[in-house]
């Protein structure tokens, strides 16, 4: 079976690539001529969704109980793998904007769809001036109900295990007074660990589990490692993946 669901994949490949193009092309366009509210969510929302359906990954979405109409969130899931994206994308059932790393701007044709829909990039080796400008930036798109996603970890992960959180998200959280909304991203890494580069996917089930909100008790640097370790161990509590132990010097563990 699993050497026809390979042979699945590459008959399929054509069609993902396809439809890769033309949600870039159709977000970059609706974006700068229409309404870039509904052009910067939806066509994305449709490619990650039909991504994982034509790929016949099941999904399971728990907790969208707490995604409350009308509240703007900071939303920090885990990142597992390269299909965290679709995932989160294709079945959160919330409108949100993405915090990205700067590098992907240079991606064809997706980086200049990122970049028509408003969503931030972050340089991370810009210093304080840089980081305030992403705050800037985060300010004036958390309103009205829209959403942040930031990956915490800053990158995936290698063996399975969650890695350290950044502070990032919790001082914008602190400083706007936002909630923090944890997801749990289960079954991404069994998908197509980072350890495996561009290949083929294995066959998984995935799923989401939304936790309640997290809400900053005060104010400063204090109440945001609180919240931090608050909301890694209620990402941690759902996770099922099972690390895996890759050879020393294989990767390196703080890339």
């Amino acid at each position: 079976m699993k050497y026809l669901y390979y042979i699945y994949q590459l008959l399929i490949s054509p069609l993902l690539l396809l439809l890769t193009i033309v949600t870039a092309l159709a977000v970059t366009i609706g974006c700068t001529f229409f309404d870039a509210s509904w052009w910067s969510y939806y066509p994305g929302k449709w490619w990650s969704w039909a991504m994982i359906r034509l790929l016949l990954l099941p999904v399971r979405v728990e907790g969208r109980e707490h995604l409350h109409e009308g509240q703007s969130f900071v939303i920090v899931p885990n990142h597992q793998g390269a299909f965290d994206i679709f995932l989160v994308y294709g079945f959160l059932g919330r409108g949100f904007k993405w915090m990205m790393k700067s590098e992907l701007r240079r991606m064809p044709l997706v980086g200049k769809a990122s970049e028509a829909a408003g969503f931030i990039f972050v340089d991370q080796k810009g210093g304080p001036k840089a980081m305030k400008e992403t705050h800037d930036r985060a300010r004036a798109i958390l309103t009205g109900g829209t959403s942040l996603l930031v990956f915490p970890e800053g990158a995936r992960t290698w063996t399975g295990r969650m890695r350290r959180f950044k502070r990032g998200a919790f001082q914008l959280a602190d400083e706007l007074q936002l909630p923090l909304l944890p997801v749990t991203i289960n079954g991404s890494f069994e998908v197509l660990p980072r350890w495996r580069g561009f290949n083929f996917v294995r066959w998984h089930p995935l799923s989401l589990v939304i936790h309640a909100p997290v809400h900053l008790q005060g104010h400063g640097t204090e109440a945001e490692h609180k919240a931090m370790e608050e909301t890694y161990e209620i990402i941690q509590s759902s996770l099922t993946t099972q690390p895996v132990e890759i050879p020393e010097g294989s990767y390196n563990p703080n890339d």
